[in-house]
């Protein structure tokens, strides 16, 4: 039969494994960032031995990376855009979303380069497997970034409350460790103490001049062409419609 115009096809089970996956990442990862700032340091908890506490922090970095493959395998299998495997470790290489796909790619990259030292610790030295280690924390606001900006959800109250969660968990993380810290270094606890007050709230300003704000799928997709992370046909969430920036 002619003259009928075929229904648009709904998201696939990939784009809901993708958005699922890096949800469950992020927390993840967030819980991580959260459990080794709190605990670090000369504190040790009351209730806990401390290899039960590093064991708890090397359990969830485990299953961080398990659900980021995860979201990565199912965003580059999913047809809706082409990304082409390049993308998961050469950041800004895509032509969708280049900036917020980059930043996941940068957070990524950060987080392997943690796995990849942790898995040489003894040999390259306690204080080389730290300094690399701190990069787990850059990944962190990296990563909430990526999901803020990109998120096809982020418009939902769930999602906001669960932003919004994950930067309050952090932030008191950081603020009970250096209340457990004593006196000294007080340039250093300044510096730490402001820097995790500024991402909630540079999190927040952003949030309400971008991803909240209409409109927000398009300017996203800005630098979307033909080429690496070209845009199939098939038809996507829009704001509008799901409440996110697909």
């Amino acid at each position: 039969m002619t003259g009928l115009v075929p229904l648009a096809a709904g998201p696939s089970p990939l784009w809901y494994a993708t958005r699922a996956g890096g949800t469950v990442a992020l927390v993840l990862l967030t819980t991580t960032v959260a459990l080794g700032v709190a605990v670090g340091g000369r504190h040790t908890p009351r209730r806990l031995a401390r290899f039960e506490v590093g064991a708890l922090h090397r359990n969830l970095s485990v299953l961080t990376l398990v659900f980021l493959a995860l979201h990565i395998v199912t965003a580059i299998l999913d047809t809706f855009v082409h990304l082409g495997w390049w993308v998961t470790v050469v950041p800004f290489a895509a032509s969708y979303r280049p900036l917020w796909l980059g930043l996941g790619t940068v957070a990524f990259d950060l987080l392997l380069a943690v796995a990849a030292t942790s898995a040489v610790r003894l040999r390259m030295g306690q204080r080389w497997w730290k300094a690399v280690h701190w990069l787990a924390y850059a990944a962190w606001p990296v990563a909430l970034f990526h999901a803020a900006g990109t998120g096809t959800d982020t418009r939902l109250t769930l999602q906001l409350a669960l932003y919004a969660a994950c930067a309050t968990l952090v932030v008191a993380a950081v603020w009970w460790r250096l209340y457990r810290a004593g006196p000294g270094r007080v340039a250093v606890r300044l510096w730490a103490g402001v820097t995790a007050a500024t991402v909630p709230v540079v999190l927040a300003a952003f949030m309400n001049s971008g991803p909240l704000q209409p409109g927000w799928a398009q300017r996203a997709a800005a630098g979307t062409s033909t080429g690496t992370g070209t845009v199939h046909s098939t038809p996507a969430p829009t704001d509008d419609d799901e409440g996110g920036s697909e």
